[in-house]
């Protein structure tokens, strides 16, 4: 049964809802190399409420990547990679076979860990890259990216929605019973939005996507991954990549995909999903408002509130909690609705090394935690 509600309905927030704890997860990517480990630390963490995930190990290399591992699943759309990225080809080769292998290893690993160790999760989530951002890093045949034809485009969200039925088997048999939340990447919608990605050439820039077709597309696929199996979707909004951190920053261009990624936002909460994924850092007041209006309508809020930094220890959880708790008093939420939260990291944790990820995950089960008792005092 899913979370979802009609936008716009009323919904008891209550632990006839949801529960009344809050729970956590990580977005998928985690350091290593060895899918065995990385099976043992999600399923044994993220025990319930918390959410443990089928983990990406792109260290592993070609293949292993968020890019490769989602192409792996297109249906007759096989993939290779040249100097510029990925490329659609007409056959399949070394490159799409051992993204296939790489995938089918993990499942096959999430299968064995959770057998041998008792691990059975009564809910996994999966993650892949969602249609716009996929067509923006895969270049066609003659070297363009498949953003820009908008043939191209309905053909990669279509093959991505056939391929995750049959994904969603072979998860299915590996954790049978296991409730299945989807995580549709999208960190190129901001740029593709605001027309901001720049051709093969780098001399120009690729049009702008019609935000009606987004919707659509958006809405289409959801549809898909419900018919597939899947219990619960969620859309993730990293920040776009440019910006203050970068010394050639354009700021024209940073505003164009700032507007960009709050229409991303407003969108994708048109299109039936049940919770939106997004950092907490990137948030301001108008931000907050049309989230409020999501927490009221019964979307759930993953709320990248703990940062990712190399070489950095995440901020104490009493400044994460109040991090959270500032914008929601301000807006006049109940804390009753804090159930509608599912606490995470900023980002990925794969740039990280072991130690620092687990510090990033235990530091974003406190505040899940100190929310939990907020909620429930």
């Amino acid at each position: 049964m899913s979370g979802h509600a009609i936008p716009g309905e009323m919904v008891d927030a209550g632990p006839s809802a949801l529960g009344e704890e809050i729970g956590a997860t990580a977005l998928g990517p985690w350091p290593g190399t060895d899918p065995v480990e990385a099976a043992k630390v999600s399923l044994g963490i993220f025990t319930p409420p918390h959410l443990p995930s089928l983990v990406e190990l792109p260290a592993r290399g070609i293949g292993s990547d968020a890019v490769g591992r989602t192409a792996a699943l297109l249906v007759e759309l096989p993939v290779d990679v040249q100097p510029y990225g990925w490329r659609f080809v007409d056959r399949p080769g070394n490159d799409h076979r051992r993204a296939v292998s790489a995938l089918s290893t993990d499942i096959n690993v999430l299968a064995d860990v959770a057998g041998a160790a008792e691990l059975q999760p009564a809910e996994l989530k999966l993650q892949l890259v969602g249609p716009f951002s996929l067509a923006a890093v895969i270049h066609l045949h003659y070297g363009e990216r498949a953003l820009r034809d908008y043939g191209a485009r309905r053909d990669v969200a279509q093959s991505l929605a056939a391929g995750l039925t049959a994904h969603v088997e072979k998860v299915r048999a590996a954790v049978p019973g296991a409730e299945l939340t989807l995580q549709i990447d999208e960190p190129d919608i901001a740029a593709a939005l605001a027309g901001t990605i720049p051709t093969a050439s780098g001399y120009r820039t690729l049009r702008s996507i019609p935000g009606s077709e987004l919707r659509q597309s958006w809405s289409a696929f959801v549809q898909s991954a419900r018919d597939a199996g899947i219990a619960k979707v969620a859309i993730n909004l990293p920040v776009p990549a440019r910006g203050q951190a970068n010394p050639m920053a354009d700021p024209e261009r940073d505003a164009a995909e700032t507007a960009s990624w709050r229409k991303a936002l407003e969108l994708a909460l048109e299109c039936g999903i049940d919770a939106i994924a997004l950092p907490l850092h990137h948030l301001d007041t108008g931000h907050w408002e049309q989230l409020a209006g999501a927490v009221e309508s019964g979307t759930s809020i993953w709320a990248g509130a703990v940062p990712v930094r190399a070489g950095q220890l995440p901020p104490s959880y009493s400044a994460l909690v109040e991090r959270v708790m500032r914008p929601w008093h301000g807006l006049g939420l109940p804390e009753s609705s804090l159930n509608r939260l599912r606490i995470t990291p900023e980002s990925g944790l794969a740039a990280l090394s072991p130690v620092e990820a687990r510090e990033v995950v235990n530091r974003t089960l406190e505040v899940a935690d100190a929310l939990s008792e907020i909620r429930n005092a």
